[in-house]
């Protein structure tokens, strides 16, 4: 029988707002470790870390500002459930990344582990978020977007985005940071694209 033509499981409430909670602490978790190591991702949190960095603003109150724009991409594409869930997934990653640093103390970090797990933590709490119709919004919104309005291909846009932001990353950070950010976009990248496939997770929200 063909995984598409199962009956899906729909989760529960209370399912969908502990996956919220695992999945926006998975993804603070990560940022710590990323800001502690002087790395960073791409999309918004992306451009979230260089702003922290080029200013001394907490990475908390830069994610949850830089999104506020796309609310409006994101209701007129994914409609207000999609939109709400969102908006309280960067609120927590918001404040838990503000509480993470206190809640735990790192007097030691080796910048390469910090890179390939805190680019897994984030991955896996956006799996989490992405199964229970959820996103940390920014370019992702913007992407699908221009792609409906322009027709221009989403992966694409965001690459170049992301690219972008890489780049503009080398007038605050030292090239091997750079170079280690880009390591753990790859680690991001790939727990996504090897778990979050159509027909693999039937479960819907």
């Amino acid at each position: 029988m063909d995984p598409q033509d199962l009956p899906t499981d729909p989760h529960r409430h209370y399912e969908d707002i502990m996956a919220m909670l695992v999945g926006t602490l998975f993804v603070a978790l990560g940022v710590t470790l990323y800001t502690q190591a002087l790395l960073l991702t791409g999309s918004t949190a992306g451009m979230a870390f260089l702003l922290q960095y080029a200013t001394g603003w907490r990475f908390g109150v830069w994610f949850f500002l830089i999104n506020l724009p796309f609310y409006y991409l994101a209701i007129k594409r994914m409609g207000w459930s999609f939109t709400l869930r969102t908006f309280v997934a960067i609120g927590l990653v918001s404040l838990f990344s503000e509480l993470t640093g206190k809640w735990i103390t790192i007097e030691s970090l080796n910048p390469l582990y910090a890179s390939l797990m805190g680019g897994s933590l984030i991955g896996i709490g956006m799996l989490v978020l992405f199964r229970h119709r959820t996103s940390l919004g920014g370019i992702n919104i913007l992407s699908l977007y221009l792609q409906d309005r322009y027709g221009l291909r989403a992966g694409y846009v965001q690459l170049g985005i992301d690219g972008l932001i890489m780049l503009a990353a080398f007038l605050v950070l030292p090239a091997e940071r750079v170079g280690l950010s880009v390591l753990g976009a790859v680690a991001l990248n790939l727990i996504i694209a090897l778990n979050h496939k159509p027909g693999r997770y039937m479960g819907v929200s």
